[in-house]
């Protein structure tokens, strides 16, 4: 299977930036967030926090409306981290846009060896609905992946979550066949953890060995564990750090701006 190698010295240090809802317009405001201005604030305090960076990972909603202008934003913005950087399409991504600003990138490559880690991308998007599901070829394509990983334990990445959030609006939005998911990766213990986006929110439990992640947006905050969709005006956005070790230890945490006024829109909305 194709794939990209990259070296770097123990723990692999990976950056996530999630759900940052560009536009091509610079003042496109997501529910009265300007999420240029958000995904800017984080990108500096990444800066700040993070003296090394070995991947970052985007995984999905990078754009709002779907343009190539977002998506050339998005790159150009990132860059700046210095760093090698994969991205997966989240249910708000136009594939052919996304396609043509990565071209002659390894932006979409899909499997990424790094050090005694082995990161895969897997696109959970349908074209023109909001629930996920993975298709026969993304199964595929991570069976041989897990099959052909070399000893190396492995990160598996996508959009949409595939177990309960507590979060009953969100319940019927997530991944559609969770169970296909888990029993790709059943015969595989290497898989130390499973990491997502969409949720706009911090999730972290342990789940038969393995850790299962989720993390805030570059922009809007959801309501935790919510019945209806509303947004958590108390917390900032932000991203997850993670340090994966030569073992398979893996240590993670969120960051969040320390402030990031907004007026809240319900008018403009998700």
């Amino acid at each position: 299977m194709p794939h990209a190698t990259l070296s770097s010295s123990a723990p692999v240090r990976l950056v996530q930036l999630s759900d940052s809802h560009l536009f091509a317009d610079g003042e496109g405001s997501l529910l009265g967030m300007n999420t240029r201005d958000s995904l800017q604030r984080v990108i500096d305090q990444v800066l700040t926090e993070q003296p090394r960076i070995d991947l970052v990972l985007a995984t999905g909603d990078l754009s709002q409306d779907g343009s190539e202008a977002s998506y050339r934003q998005f790159r150009e913005m990132t860059a700046v981290l210095g760093a090698p950087t994969r991205w997966l399409a989240g249910n708000h991504d136009e594939p052919l846009p996304m396609e043509r600003v990565a071209a002659g990138t390894d932006l979409l490559e899909a499997v990424t060896d790094i050090g005694k880690w082995r990161v895969i991308m897997l696109d959970s998007s349908i074209p023109g609905s909001v629930p996920g599901r993975l298709e026969a070829d993304q199964l595929q394509l991570l069976d041989q992946a897990l099959g052909s990983a070399d000893g190396r334990h492995c990160l598996v990445c996508l959009h949409h979550q595939p177990i309960s959030i507590d979060c009953a609006w969100m319940a019927p939005i997530g991944l559609r066949n969770p169970e296909a998911l888990f029993a790709a990766i059943a015969p595989y213990p290497q898989v130390r953890a499973l990491l997502w986006g969409h949720i706009h929110q911090e999730w972290d439990q342990h789940l038969d060995g393995r850790r299962l992640l989720a993390s805030p947006s570059t922009c809007i905050q959801f309501e935790p564990r919510s019945e209806d969709f509303k947004v958590d005006e108390q917390r900032t956005p932000g991203y997850r750090w993670l340090a994966l070790h030569d073992d398979g230890r893996l240590e993670t945490g969120v960051s969040r701006l320390g402030d990031f006024a907004f007026d809240l829109d319900y008018g403009n909305g998700y």
